[in-house]
């Protein structure tokens, strides 16, 4: 066995004393959400907890969100771990002690469990630095749940340079997934998402003269219908694609005819060559529909997250990783959804991936879906997680040789 495969039974024993702590600090986080764009106090918690680990801090970029960079001070890759740290605008109702006490927002997407993992990892990694070798720089990220995402914005302030990242890892919490288990996904994981506005431009009339305005809320009902076509007809039925309409706003009046309609809008797809074509393809139908029936439409891109594909070879790190820590456990491997993830932007970078922590256990609740008013997690999954990850990070220092997969 290499010395820094030992090095992970280090870390559980470890991880056993450090957990009690990091398991009040997910608390704290989850008493405090802050949406996207103003995690004030959460950047500043994460900063002030590891700074006290010595490691070099670097904000100011954006209003939220931070990296720290932890340097062995010996020659080796540079690794990336990244969590997101934005809540939801979503009532907890979960009756927890430790509930969201900011009325109308929570963690119900597991945020707070991320950024714990994050920090442990950090803790585990920090105490056996001489150890190791090369960088690992921690990503506390902004805005997740945003489109575009606040990866962007890390992005842009130079987190994957100076020096350059050779490969990232991240997790993501499941309530399908059994505490103690995790699951993995080599390739396309996750839809690519197009968010898009449509405005239809009619001309008002009176209700009881309809031949003498042009009926934007009509003409909207046939782009609305016209785009399902997009899918059934227009689209390879091998592909994934979903498009969907949040809302509509339109009219004054009940006896008015409306000269204008807003449509808000989401396409998704897990086809590479569909993620490039869809948003024409939309954009050509609505205005074709519009045209037609007289009206005139203007069709707005509003923002995206690429397609989410992970490198094989990470998940190998991360799957031999969590074995040698947990050799009872077992490793599912997770079937593609038409959800997203920002974390897609590094990766289209770097070479990367993300796997699940399986946070079940339907005795204490901890089944509800990502979104659910009463979302919670088995905290016993935070020490697999912060073990496993600092685990893949170690292996990743010792052993990736770089490149595409």
């Amino acid at each position: 066995m290499k010395n820094h495969e030992l090095l992970i039974e280090k870390y559980q024993a470890y991880g056993k004393t450090l957990a009690p702590s990091i398991i009040k600090l997910r608390r704290h986080f989850h008493r405090n959400p802050e949406v996207g764009h103003k995690e004030f106090q959460t950047t500043s918690k994460l900063k002030n907890e590891l700074s006290k680990l010595g490691l070099q801090i670097f904000d100011g970029h954006a209003p939220t969100g931070l990296w720290a960079q932890l340097d062995t001070g010996k020659p080796g890759p540079v690794v990336a771990v990244r969590s997101d740290i934005d809540a939801l605008p979503i009532e907890e109702t979960s009756g927890l002690p430790y509930a969201s006490k900011i009325k109308g927002f929570s963690h119900a997407c597991g945020h707070d469990v991320h950024m714990a993992v994050l920090v442990g990892t950090a803790k585990i990694l920090s105490k056996f630095c001489d150890d190791l070798r090369g960088k690992v720089k921690f990503l506390c990220q902004p805005a997740e749940e945003v489109p575009p995402g606040g990866a962007n914005e890390l992005i842009a302030a130079g987190v994957l340079k100076n020096p350059k990242v050779d490969a990232i890892v991240a997790l993501h919490d499941d309530p399908t997934l059994p505490v103690g288990h995790i699951g993995i996904r080599d390739g396309v994981t996750m839809a690519a998402v197009f968010d898009f506005d449509i405005v239809v431009i009619g001309c008002t009339g009176h209700a009881a003269l309809p031949h003498k305005a042009i009926d934007a809320i009509a003409i909207a009902s046939h782009i609305i219908t016209g785009l399902q076509q997009v899918v059934s007809r227009m689209v390879d039925p091998i592909d994934s694609v979903a498009i969907s309409f949040g809302t509509i706003k339109g009219g004054t009046i009940r006896n008015g005819v409306a000269g204008e309609v807003y449509i808000e809008g989401t396409a998704r797809s897990l086809s590479p060559s569909m993620t490039k074509k869809l948003p024409m393809i939309i954009k050509k139908a609505a205005v074709n529909i519009g045209r037609g029936l007289g009206a005139k439409v203007k069709f707005i891109p509003i923002a995206g997250y690429p397609l989410f594909e992970s490198d094989a070879r990470v998940n190998r790190f991360i799957t031999d990783s969590y074995h040698r820590a947990y050799p009872k456990g077992k490793v599912h491997i997770v079937e593609k959804v038409l959800g997203a993830e920002d974390f897609a932007s590094y990766l289209e970078i770097v070479p990367g991936a993300m796997f699940r922590l399986g946070v079940k256990n339907s005795a204490i609740g901890a089944d509800k879906p990502w979104h659910h008013s009463s979302f919670t997690v088995d905290e016993n999954a935070i020490e697999v997680g912060f073990v496993t990850m600092a685990a893949t990070v170690t292996n990743l220092l010792y052993g990736w040789k770089g490149g595409k997969s």
